[in-house]
Formats: structure tokens, sequence, C-alpha cells
């Protein structure tokens, strides 16, 4: 299957999720740290609207357990945070596979920070499926929008093309291949034709690129960018060539987003905390994905009218 294939897959809510008290999701993602090394303009994490931690270790393992035995298969180990800057991600990646036993275990990084020696690691811990975030044209863009040193710009394009080496001696060694892939965000119609000469330096690093359209992060973000002429889109409508409607959103139904302190998060651009649905330190995972402040917020979606829900701002102007 296709990274596009599987991302159309999650975005699509098919008739068994459509809902209020649902089955189990077939993939979760996991906050190993909030924290990042990037600032970018478009994402509200620099806000730090809610605490930015590393996730603890045992928390992790349990929950992993937890949720494996309840029926998910696909598995992110990464939520709002860049999870390369975490010490032990090679190992959560080795317990993922080997210790949960996920199917499939996906990750998606800035690429800044994964040299060669950081991706053998995870490739041989058994990572199915890595995805660099490439959203900045050159380097004076990425300076302005991801509001850090220049340098890491030719650090992140160095590490891309060398991904694919590294993936095909481990593959060459171990039998295991991990997918390489991309994904930019194309914020306007010029920007989106710029990130396709990017994708050119680094389209023989991966075996797929996509491009994405620019989010509102739950209207934490827009106005910036709205000055720039570039215009956010509400929700999160997956891929730009396969847009879903606003409402219902596919979030609340068909993943499940975890915090790195526990909470069963509704919505995949939860950075102050508001789309909370359950407190994995106190009650299961099923439950809490099927607590009574879910049931309500997807009654909601289902009937298209989110006023007074968390997610109200979100859609206030589709």
């Amino acid at each position: 299957m296709s990274i596009a294939e599987r991302v159309d897959a999650i975005t699509a809510i098919a008739d068994p999720y459509r809902g209020e008290v649902l089955p189990v999701p077939k993939s979760v993602k996991i906050e190993l740290t909030a924290r990042c090394n990037f600032a970018c303009s478009y994402c509200a994490r620099s806000m730090i609207l809610r605490d930015q931690r590393d996730m603890d270790r045992s928390l992790f393992e349990r929950v992993l357990k937890e949720m494996r035995g309840a029926g998910v298969e696909e598995i992110g180990l990464f939520y709002l945070g860049e999870s390369f800057l975490l010490p032990w991600l090679d190992e959560a990646v080795r317990f993922a596979k080997r210790e949960a036993g996920y199917p499939y275990v996906f990750l998606t990084t800035n690429g800044s920070l994964c040299a060669p020696e950081k991706l053998r690691g995870v490739f041989e811990a058994g990572l199915d499926s890595l995805k660099f975030s490439v959203n900045y044209a050159d380097e004076e863009q990425f300076k302005d929008i991801a509001r850090v040193k220049g340098a890491l710009f030719q650090a992140m394009i160095g590490n891309i093309r060398s991904a694919r080496a590294v993936r095909d001696e481990v593959e060459k060694e171990t039998g295991h291949r991990c997918g390489l892939y991309a994904s930019y965000i194309a914020y306007d119609g010029d920007q989106g034709r710029r990130m396709l000469e990017v994708m050119d330096q680094i389209k023989d690093a991966v075996d797929e690129y996509y491009a994405l359209p620019l989010y509102n992060q739950a209207d934490l973000v827009g106005k910036a960018e709205q000055e720039q002429g570039w215009k956010p889109v509400a929700g999160n409508r997956g891929r730009l060539a396969a847009l879903r409607e606003p409402l219902p959103c596919w979030a609340v139904f068909t993943e499940g987003h975890v915090t790195w302190d526990g909470k069963l998060s509704a919505c995949c651009f939860d950075h102050d905390g508001r789309f909370h649905m359950g407190d994995l330190t106190r009650e299961s995972f099923m439950d809490a994905w099927n607590s009574r402040a879910y049931q309500d917020l997807r009654k909601a979606h289902l009937a298209k009218d989110v006023t007074g829900t968390p997610c109200e701002k979100c859609v206030a102007y589709v």
C-alpha cells in the first residue's frame, strides 16, 4: 500500500466509524515528546499553550501494550513534537515492534536531527515508515518560517538525501525495509511550484511524496499567513489531492492521539488541551476512546453542527 493510500484510508470515515460509540481505531499517534527544535510560524506548538515534555517511558510501554491488546494496528511515534529529540527513540521503535507487536510503526520528522547514525538506529529497530515534513522552498524562507538558524535547512536536506543509502544498507543486512516518504505544505499556488523544485532535490531519496494544504491548527494560527496572501483551510482535510469535508472531521472518528502526559485527544492539533477526551493514567484506552465527552463531540460532528464544542472555532469560517 502506498503512503497516499494509507493516509486516505485514515481520512475516510468508513461506515463502522460513523457513530458515537466506536470500535478501536486502526491508527494511533503517541507523543513521545512535545518538544521541537523548530518554531514554525504555521504551527501553534511554538506558542507553548500546554506543557511540553517527554513521555514517561513506563507510561509509554503500558499504553502501547494496552492499545495493541485492544486491536490498534498502526502506531505513530510522534504527535506535535520532534521525536528525534528523544534519546531512546530507537528503543521506542524496537519496543513497539518486538514487545508490543504492532504490524506498522510510523514516524514523521522535520529531518534536521536524523543524521545517518540515528536513521540506522530506527531502521534496525524495525521502523516501517519514515516521512520527512519539508515545508520550505529555500534557506531564506526556512529562516523566516521555522525561525531557527539557516544551517539546519542544509542539515535537513542532507539527512534526507542520506536516508535511502542507509535504509538500503539496513535492508540488505536485516531484510527489513522502511518506507521513505516526504510531504510538503502548498501555502499557495506559487509555493506549490517552488516546493516541487525542492522535491526534485530529494526525490531520489524517497519512495513517494505528496502535498498538504495549509491548516489553521484548530484556529490557533492564520493571521500572519493570511497577511501574506495564504489561506489556511479549516479542520484537517487530509492530502491536497484528496481533500475531505471539514465536517465530520475524520480525526474525531478514525485515529487516536495520545499526549506525552497520557491524555487522549480528539484533534491532530491539540496545542492547548481543549480537545482532551480522557486520561490514560486513570482509565483504559477504550473507556477514554468512548468517553461521554467523545460521544458528545462525535454526535455534533455527525450533525455537522459543532457550535459550543471545542471544534467550533476551527471550522467557524467553513
